[in-house]
């Protein structure tokens, strides 16, 4: 009897590891024509934000992104599990509460058995019972590489919107989540993380970002966005970009998952991570004699990673404090947005 492929053996690359290139993003964006004049859209694609955002008569916001991407992960259950995670959290980074999905899927006919393809589907439809909606239908095409993902509906109050272009100077910098999923990804594709090191690469990008909703109602939080496809460096320059602040980012300060350091330092790196730092490095300064090892943890790229989040500077603790007592153990204040051009300054 044949035995069955690794899901990760179908797929070039792995979770939102497989986003493009960010330069080559940004010169497709930039080629599109404008939005145009909208009057109810809050939030488009002028600022790279999580979603978009639509204002309705009563005051009430829809939220409506996509996200999907090929296995990191060679359980189904657990690829599907992750896939819906990330795409939720583009709504909790909106500061909105998800109301239904889609599911998106695409899968190699004849390489992957018909109930491999169930239990991806039920890994999604678990995560999503989770975060109490419904997978309310969907898509499906033969692909050359498995690939599965969902459409995200939600709704906020349109006070509740947070752009990731809203910081101010003098705002603490937050995230909520621990970096290394990239490189706990290139383990897993070399077969070289343990059970242990799975279950915390598993539990992360399982863990629901609904804080996000929460962070909304207060009015010291001014700006969020998840973490993924590009990294620390990429999104926090996002935050930068937008804001038109230096973010002022203390290396020292980034919660770590337990092996991130170790098999950042033997080579476990995603290509990614390299084109990241191509894409942006000339807009992040760095401290003289810095590591390879630690620029390609800032580089790295996360599937279902944490939020950023910025808040007012003497509010910090306290809401540092309370998303750790909410479920996220490891978030950490990572830096602070100073008066500056739109860059990274790293230190730590």
């Amino acid at each position: 009897m044949t035995e069955a492929p690794r899901l990760t053996s179908l797929a070039h690359g792995g979770g939102c590891g497989c986003k493009l290139d960010p330069a080559v993003l940004r010169q497709l964006l930039a080629e599109q024509p404008a939005v145009g004049p909208f009057e109810r859209l809050l939030v488009g694609n002028e600022t790279a934000d999580d979603a978009a955002v639509w204002e309705l008569e009563d005051g009430t916001c829809l939220i409506a992104t996509t996200d999907f991407f090929t296995p990191m992960v060679d359980d189904p259950t657990d690829f599907g599990r992750i896939a819906a995670t990330n795409a939720i959290s583009d709504v909790y980074a909106m500061g909105g509460r998800p109301l239904l999905a889609l599911a998106i899927l695409g899968m190699p006919v004849g390489k992957i058995a018909p109930e491999t393809v169930a239990r991806i589907l039920r890994g999604g439809a678990e995560t999503c019972a989770e975060a109490g909606i419904p997978v309310a239908g969907g898509h499906s095409i033969d692909t050359p590489e498995p690939i599965y993902g969902l459409a995200v509906i939600g709704t906020c109050r349109r006070e509740a919107v947070r752009r990731n272009a809203d910081a101010l100077a003098g705002d603490a910098v937050i995230l909520t989540k621990p970096v290394g999923v990239g490189v706990y990804s290139a383990a897993i594709k070399r077969e070289a993380l343990d059970e242990a090191g799975y279950r915390d690469f598993v539990a992360t990008t399982t863990l629901l970002n609904r804080i996000g909703t929460e962070l909304a109602a207060e009015p010291a939080v001014h700006a969020l966005t998840d973490v993924t496809g590009f990294g620390v460096l990429g999104h926090g320059l996002e935050l930068a970009r937008g804001a038109g602040l230096t973010f002022a980012l203390d290396a020292g300060a980034l919660p770590l998952l337990p092996r991130a350091v170790a098999l950042a330092r033997e080579g476990f790196v995603t290509g990614a991570s390299h084109r990241n730092w191509g894409a942006f490095g000339a807009e992040v300064d760095l401290p003289a004699g810095f590591p390879d090892w630690r620029r390609h943890l800032l580089t790295d790229p996360q599937t279902s990673g944490g939020l950023l989040v910025t808040c007012a500077g003497d509010r910090a603790e306290a809401i540092l404090a309370r998303i750790r007592e909410a479920g996220y153990p490891a978030a950490a204040i990572v830096g602070r947005m100073e008066s500056g051009p739109g860059r990274i300054r790293v230190a730590g």
